[in-house]
């Protein structure tokens, strides 16, 4: 196969994160489409696809419901390149894949610009499981979270509209929006049978992909939020600082981390594996692509557990499932999420872009994540425990049973 370059999508995030992660290889859209303003020419459109021939369906009907869409429509004139763009849409949502999309330019430019690691949104992963919107995690300190938004809560209404049979895609397009506006979300908690409202007021989200701190006992805490542009030079930096304290364990925290970059999941993974496969694309076609380990390893020789939640995702999933099938460190937690697919994201010479679902990644011991999640060595049902309420404030503390356990089996 030649050489690629893909995105590994995790979940979409209204951030927006949709939902992991660009590796991705650039397109042109044949300018044969397009006017001298770089718009798309439905003429043009018509001119060289309009004879496309295919053995199941006809396009004729697709130009006959395009001719009385614009003869009857009741709100003259329609805008042809809309209906366009919405027609595209259509196209990618028949394929019922919810990590496939087609963006419109002004969406691709969305798209691009959450990659940088500072958005304007909620600051929280959504996911759609049977049918269901629901919250995959608010990241931490995030307006979801100060709102009151948890992991695993369902959203039933977004400012009051009934979304049932909603796609992620405008889920994420009625939710995110620009800092200091509102968004009333209608949900419950995972643990509650009562439905209420929640009011979450949009901000800037500025990502902070790695954060580290010495414990008790020479352990070393190591957390990584997200896998974007910016993680390895802060891992990088982490880890220096770390080896720098000569620690005697390290807990890898990737809760609720969506996903990123593959590129970037296989270097830090790199940084335990010696040497071996990290994780294994095959597509559609039976072909395969090989993402070997890389770099100087440093923390092969550190006793290390992972800690991973239904948040951990895509990404993190590469990251903790090489480790575990290397036997290089203890996974502790819940199941992860399960999101092992490909997304190939091309641009195209309008600006809009499509993010296409291209295959399907295994561990190095060819266990297929997808839809299944990865099963930690020791389940823990509850990774919280409510211990005490500040009375001055309200505000609830917590022991941490995930460092708990991870510190007794480092010591």
């Amino acid at each position: 196969m030649k050489s690629r370059k893909y995105i590994l999508f995790g979940l979409v995030m209204i951030l927006v994160l949709l939902s992991g992660i660009i590796l991705g290889r650039f397109l042109t859209l044949r300018s044969a489409l397009l006017n001298e303003n770089g718009q798309v020419s439905i003429s043009k459109v018509l001119d060289l696809y309009g004879k496309t021939k295919s053995e199941k369906v006809s396009f004729e009907q697709f130009w006959e419901v395009w001719n009385i869409i614009k003869e009857k429509y009741v709100d003259q004139p329609v805008n042809e390149v809309d209906l366009f763009y919405g027609a595209m849409g259509g196209m990618v949502a028949g394929l019922g894949d919810q990590n496939s999309f087609y963006f419109s330019p002004e969406k691709a430019k969305e798209f691009a610009n959450d990659l940088s690691g500072e958005f304007e949104g909620i600051g929280a992963e959504i996911g759609i499981r049977e049918g269901q919107l629901i919250v995959i995690a608010p990241l931490p300190n995030s307006p979801a979270e100060l709102a009151g938004l948890r992991k695993g809560d369902k959203i039933f209404k977004i400012n009051d509209e009934e979304i049932f049979g909603i796609t992620l895609d405008e889920a994420v397009n009625k939710i995110r929006g620009k800092k200091g506006t509102t968004v009333k979300l209608n949900i419950r908690h995972f643990d509650s049978d009562v439905l209420e409202d929640i009011i979450v007021k949009r901000d800037i989200i500025v990502l902070s992909t790695v954060e580290w701190k010495m414990m008790d006992n020479a352990i070393a805490y190591l957390s990584i939020n997200y896998f974007n542009q910016d993680t390895w030079s802060n891992f990088d930096k982490a880890v220096k600082d770390i080896i720098a304290k000569k620690p005697q364990g390290l807990i890898l925290d990737l809760r609720s981390n969506p996903g990123g970059y593959l590129e970037t999941a296989v270097d830090i993974a790199s940084e335990w594996v010696k040497k071996g496969l990290i994780v294994l694309e095959k597509f559609s076609d039976g072909t395969e692509n090989k993402y070997e380990t890389r770099g100087s390893h440093r923390l092969s020789e550190i006793k290390t557990v992972v800690l991973i939640d239904g948040g951990s995702a895509s990404g993190s999933e590469i990251v903790a499932g090489a480790l575990q099938d290397y036997k290089l460190a203890t996974l502790i937690g819940e199941v992860s999420y399960g999101k092992g697919s490909v997304q190939d994201f091309q641009v195209l010479a309008d600006g809009s872009a499509l993010k296409l679902t291209v295959a399907r990644w295994f561990t190095p011991l060819n266990r297929q994540i997808d839809k299944k999640g990865i099963e930690p060595d020791i389940v823990l049902e509850n990774m919280y425990e409510d211990i005490s309420i500040d009375e001055k404030n309200g505000e609830i503390n917590y022991t941490d049973l995930g460092i708990q356990k991870a510190l007794e089996i480092l010591q």
